[in-house]
């Protein structure tokens, strides 16, 4: 065991308790539970949702698929960017607007049906589920490699942690994990990617030429087509990751922790800046680890490469240097899944115990008791499914969250805003096909079923070929959206959608009866 690893890692783990603590006093309420009470700035929610966003996938995830794929790697770093651009112009102030704890609500909004809130709540549930798996197998790595404990043991380790924080500190203390963690980690990475980037004398020039001899791949290690034969397969995976972001609903729920829609696109003006830094600095971490780690090194430590950027810590700087990288990516994971176990819970505790189940009606004491239970029960369903997911790469597990997220979410967020004639059949139908097809494609494709043992979960040839079903799920999403608008027999109040467009670019409500007046006068 690194006895300065292990002193990093009860610090942050001190660090997180203690936010955890005195967040505590400050979440009484639902509204302190789910979005802390709106209170948060737009630079203090933008470095939250940096800090949300780059993930284990994001530090650990990309600079071992680039060090191992080279270029195909770098598609997750340009997709998860490009994606921001998405959720700043089209998504993030209509949804502040129309919303208020959870993404449900914001639909709900226009139509107010128990079928609608119920699947919309699914589909959150689902997809934080799916994302924090990702997280949790990072977790077994970096611990493993931190501090020599088995694989089920780190995941159990970061499960137990991430509980604490939701029960006890909600979206408060959630935020500011996150915050101290995108500080951490944005230092960390610059100072390996300086370090990388001095070994090649400060040249661009020098470093692409270098990894031209430095892999196995030879010149091939900067052209795309190393991990992605098929060009299908390339596009499906951009498609999910720049869709994704704008589905994705413990990025959502980020914009309801502040007061307003313009403080909402700040935080994401601010949140770009950071994430676009970040990952042009995943660029360096990767070749640094292929040059001076080495494949096989890294293949050994991981299969996956998810140890690639600790492994290279460790070269460049030694015992201490690799202390604090592996203490910044265990901050990284705990922040991550805190934010998505809390999402899942408050769609469970908001949405169907709330608003369906107790129609309204709920207390304030009974919605926290139900969120804190959802809490629990959500953390141990996301551990036992890690526990299987042990050999995937993580930038490429939570790629396929953002497939499932573009899929079943980001249609239906478009028609409730966009399209006048939508409705509550086209609302459901959207995003029941865009789940069911996403996650169904994932079970019978190449990351479940490979011929070789340890490839992937399960023994056997895949029927879906592409690796991610973006490509195909993604439109399934849109169609099904369509299809069950149209054809569907049920027409909404036009009325509805005149207030919810003025509310949604606006943030003001308009009633039905002054909608009508204006018509009449113009």
């Amino acid at each position: 065991m690194n006895v300065s690893a292990f002193m990093l890692f009860l610090a942050i783990v001190a660090l997180t308790l203690v936010i955890t603590y005195y967040a505590s006093k400050k979440t009484k309420t639902t509204s302190e539970f789910y979005t802390a009470g709106g209170g948060l700035t737009g630079w203090q929610n933008g470095l939250a949702i940096a800090g949300d966003y780059m993930s284990a996938a994001s530090f650990l995830g990309i600079a071992g698929a680039i060090s191992l794929g080279g270029f195909d790697g770098f598609f997750y770093s340009i997709g998860y960017l490009v994606a921001y651009l998405v959720v700043l112009y089209i998504v993030a102030e209509p949804l502040r607007n129309l919303g208020k704890y959870t993404m449900a609500d914001m639909i709900a909004a226009r139509f107010n049906d128990k079928k609608i809130r119920g699947v919309a709540a699914l589909n959150t549930i689902s997809i934080s589920i799916f994302y924090m798996i990702a997280q949790l197998v990072g977790a077994g790595g970096i611990i493993h490699l931190l501090l020599g404990l088995d694989y089920s043991t780190s995941v159990l380790i970061v499960g137990v942690l991430m509980t604490i924080y939701v029960i006890f500190g909600g979206m408060t203390a959630t935020s500011w994990v996150q915050i101290s963690k995108a500080v951490l980690l944005m230092i960390g990475t610059f100072i390996i990617s300086l370090m990388v980037f001095a070994k090649f004398d400060y040249s661009i020039a020098n470093m692409f030429e270098h990894m031209k001899t430095a892999t196995p791949l030879g010149d091939t290690f900067l052209n795309p087509g190393n991990k992605y034969k098929n060009p299908i397969d390339t596009i499906s995976l951009n498609l999910a990751l720049v869709l994704g972001t704008a589905g994705l609903p413990h990025i959502l729920v980020r914009f309801f922790t502040v007061k307003d829609a313009p403080t909402a696109r700040k935080s994401v003006f601010y949140a770009t800046w950071l994430i676009g830094i970040f990952y042009i600095m995943t660029m360096f971490l990767g070749f640094g680890a292929a040059a001076f780690v080495g494949h096989d090194a890294i293949v050994e430590a991981n299969a996956a490469g998810n140890m690639a950027a600790p492994l290279l810590a460790d070269v460049l700087g030694g015992s201490m240097l690799f202390a604090f990288v592996s203490a910044v990516a265990f901050a990284t994971i705990l922040a991550v899944v805190a934010g998505l176990v809390l999402t899942a819970a408050s769609a469970f505790a908001h949405d169907f115990y709330s608003q369906i189940i107790r129609s309204g009606k709920a207390t304030e004491k009974e919605q926290m008791i139900a969120a804190r239970w959802a809490s629990v029960g959500v953390a141990v369903l996301s551990i036992i499914l890690a526990l299987f997911a042990q050999s995937l790469n993580v930038a490429f597990l939570v790629a396929l969250a953002f497939a499932v997220a573009a899929s079943a979410n980001l249609p239906v967020i478009l028609f409730t805003i966009y399209w006048k004639k939508f409705n509550t059949t086209g609302a459901v139908t959207g995003m029941v096909l865009g789940l069911v097809s996403a996650l169904l494609l994932v079970a019978i494709g190449p990351n479940v079923w490979a011929p070789e043992a340890g490839k992937a979960i399960l023994v056997g040839n895949p029927i879906f070929p592409l690796a991610n079903p973006g490509i195909v799920s993604i439109p399934l999403g849109f169609i099904g959206a369509f299809l069950g608008t149209i054809l569907s027999a049920k027409k909404e109040d036009p009325a509805k959608y005149d207030e919810i467009l003025v509310k949604a670019n606006t943030g003001l409500h308009l009633t039905n009866q002054e909608t009508k007046s204006e018509k009449a006068v113009s």
